[in-house]
């Protein structure tokens, strides 16, 4: 442990590391680690797509042309092929495009002008309205509510998902209209929400009659190891509740297929849907029909989808694989951070040294590393604890990944040192 070091010990060992990081830095590298990208590699996966539909092939299986303007809650096979891993019934989903995040901030926008079922009214008029916010978290959720003024409430994870003491005791105050939940493999502590976290979520007791979970299922097929993880079905646990329309789901191919040519989803119940169609038919004549058409074209049924993600499994799992070996190899026993091991996801989550976070993220900037910003997973970019941090090792190649890894274990170790020697500095002023 650092902190049990003697004073020569500890000198002895900034030492070296710094002379560990000197030399990395002398490298020269250029690599970004910021954003959960897919990788080339994960993208030529799906290249057959851009051959697809096909010329001529533009008949749906109901004979519909899907050239066509038409069909906002889009085709039957496709709700029907993505329905199972939405866990609803095929009527119970919305086809979308390209982005799950434009269906949520859709959801937000049309909640304040037109409130949801259930609401006495659009939730502009009802004064400041607030969402829960599990941290470490997405900062794309902050972000939205950040733009509409909605105020951000954080809730720590626990491992089985948000401490529910916690939210239980939040969801007392009529404000608090919404919930962020990633729950499977959650960005970015990669934990999946348990049995027992859902059930909760499902059929606690809220001030606001209008509240509602936005549920991004972001990761649902995103395994990493043969440990596939499964959650409660929110749909059918908030249903037994007796709060059938508490759930707004939400996933998309964004991740399994082309990452700017996807399509996204929304799944709830019979009202919330009927609700969403009312919405949109004002918004749009149609989605990219031609689009879900290739995406069944390509992906042909449930078995095509699994098959497919096992081959991005097989691109994915050794880049996090290297993280978490990097950071062990150097920092185990030290004291100097803590992580797990993903099981799913598109994340390693470190929490390192209390305050010491920023210091990492300059460091390995002037090493030529790219992180995504401390407090990114912290509502308004405040991380009260300036701890932690969010690796995203997709994108970059295998090669890199490694590069890059050795050199976050080195930063993170050499900000640790200078954390503690300037703990020990100012208890001997």
């Amino acid at each position: 442990m650092i902190a049990d070091l003697s004073q020569s010990d500890l000198e002895a060992l900034g030492a070296r590391v710094r002379a560990d990081y000197d030399a990395f830095r002398a490298r020269g590298l250029k690599l970004d680690m910021t954003r959960g990208k897919p990788a080339p590699e994960q993208l030529d996966l799906a290249e057959g797509m851009l051959a697809l539909p096909g010329n001529r092939d533009h008949l749906t299986e109901a004979n519909e042309d899907a050239r066509n303007y038409g069909g906002v809650q889009g085709l039957a096979e496709v709700r029907a092929m993505f329905a199972p891993t939405l866990g609803v019934a095929p009527a119970q989903v919305i086809v979308g495009d390209n982005a799950s995040l434009a269906m949520m901030h859709d959801a937000i926008v049309w909640a304040l002008l037109k409130g949801v079922p259930g609401s006495a009214k659009p939730w502009s008029k009802e004064g400041e309205i607030a969402f829960l916010c599990p941290v470490p978290g997405y900062d794309r959720h902050f972000a939205i509510c950040e733009e509409y003024g909605i105020r951000m409430i954080p809730v720590p994870m626990t491992g089985d998902g948000p401490d529910m003491a916690k939210v239980e005791e939040l969801v007392r105050d009529p404000a608090v209209k919404g919930m962020w939940c990633v729950p499977k493999y959650s960005n970015p502590s990669a934990e999946s929400y348990s049995d027992e976290t859902v059930r909760r979520l499902a059929s606690m007791k809220t001030a606001a009659p209008d509240f509602r979970l936005f549920w991004d299922n972001a990761y649902v097929l995103h395994h990493l190891t043969d440990d596939r993880r499964e959650i409660l079905n929110v749909v059918e646990a908030c249903a037994e509740a007796g709060n059938p329309d508490r759930p707004f789901v939400f996933a998309s191919t964004s991740k399994m297929t082309l990452a700017g040519a996807g399509l996204a989803f929304f799944a709830s119940s019979e009202a919330n849907v009927k609700w969403w169609i009312a919405r949109a038919s004002k918004r749009t004549i149609g989605p990219d029909k031609l689009n879900q058409l290739r995406h069944v074209r390509f992906l042909k049924d449930e078995a095509g989808l699994i098959a497919h993600m096992d081959k991005h499994r097989a691109l994915l799992a050794p880049k996090f694989e290297a993280v978490t070996k990097a950071l062990s190899d150097r920092l185990a026993n030290q004291g100097a951070a803590r992580w797990i091991k993903p099981a799913g996801g598109y994340f390693v989550s470190v929490d390192v040294t209390e305050g010491a976070a920023s210091r990492v993220v300059q460091l390995a900037k002037e090493a030529g590393l790219l992180l995504t910003a401390a407090g990114a997973t912290w509502p308004y970019g405040k991380d009260p604890n300036d701890s932690n941090l969010r690796l995203a090792p997709s994108y970059p190649s295998l090669k890199d990944v490694k590069a890059a890894s050795e050199g976050i274990a080195i930063c993170i170790q050499l900000a640790a040192i200078e954390s503690e020697q300037a703990k020990r500095k100012s208890k001997a002023a």
